[in-house]
Parts: structure tokens; C-alpha cells; sequence
């Protein structure tokens, strides 16, 4: 558990910049810099992505393999464990660290009106919960 927390710090601590990089390797799982670079808002230029791709495999968050003439990053570690860490973070500073009251906000909202299928998985969801 120690781990997980010394790892939700670190991801508290990043630049715009590098939680940018780290959500774009997270979404596409494996990237170069130059996919990364294509992908980045208001586009810095290669050296710059390099540099903090750099700067987030020495914080332990990318790690990459080389494959050819070309690095691939990918993330560290999993965007399931990475996830849960974020979740839980959102929780505890906007919710009282409250699912229900997540749940609740996101169904009240009416321009963020739920596909029926997203509705049916959800209360499929709450059924096998209130059954264990």
C-alpha cells in the first residue's frame, strides 16, 4: 500500500506538461515521442517532448524499450493501478471520499444524460454488489 501512495504523490506532482504525456501514453498503452509530440495540445517541439519523457522515466512513471532506431514508452505502471489511485484521489477531495455521492452527481446532471446501455450496466452493477 505504501507503494501505491509514494506513487499517487508523484502523479500529484507533475507539470501540465508531463501529466499531458503520461495521459496520452496512458490512452494508446505504448508511444514514441513523436506519436506523443502529435498528440500533445499547442505542440512542443520533439526535442522539448524527449526531454520530459526524459524527466518522467527517471521519476519512475514511463519506463520504454527500444525498438529499432526508436524508443516506445509506456507506463510504469498499470492504468489499472494508476487509475484506482486517481479515483480515489477524486473521491477524497471532491466527494468525502464517497461513492454514492459521485454516482449521484453524475446522474443529476441532465446535460450528461447516460446512454440506456450505460444505465443498464450501471444498475447491473448495483445488483451484484447489493447481492454480496
Amino acid at each position: 500500500m505504501q507503494h501505491f501512495q509514494h506513487m499517487a504523490a508523484r502523479h500529484e506532482n507533475l507539470s501540465k506538461r508531463e501529466r499531458q504525456a503520461m495521459d496520452i501514453v496512458y490512452r494508446v498503452g505504448k508511444a514514441t515521442a513523436e506519436e506523443i509530440q502529435e498528440e500533445m495540445p499547442d505542440q512542443p517541439s520533439y526535442s522539448a517532448v524527449r526531454a520530459l519523457l526524459s524527466i518522467l522515466v527517471e521519476k519512475k512513471l514511463l519506463k520504454y524499450t527500444r525498438e529499432s532506431r526508436r524508443y516506445v514508452y509506456e507506463p510504469a505502471v498499470a492504468p489499472e493501478k494508476a487509475g484506482d489511485t486517481a479515483l480515489k484521489r477524486v473521491l477524497r477531495t471532491f466527494f468525502d471520499g464517497s461513492p454514492g455521492k459521485l454516482v449521484a452527481t453524475l446522474l443529476e446532471k441532465k446535460d450528461r444524460r447516460l446512454p440506456p446501455e450505460e444505465i443498464a450496466a450501471i444498475r447491473k452493477l448495483l445488483d451484484e454488489q447489493s447481492n454480496t
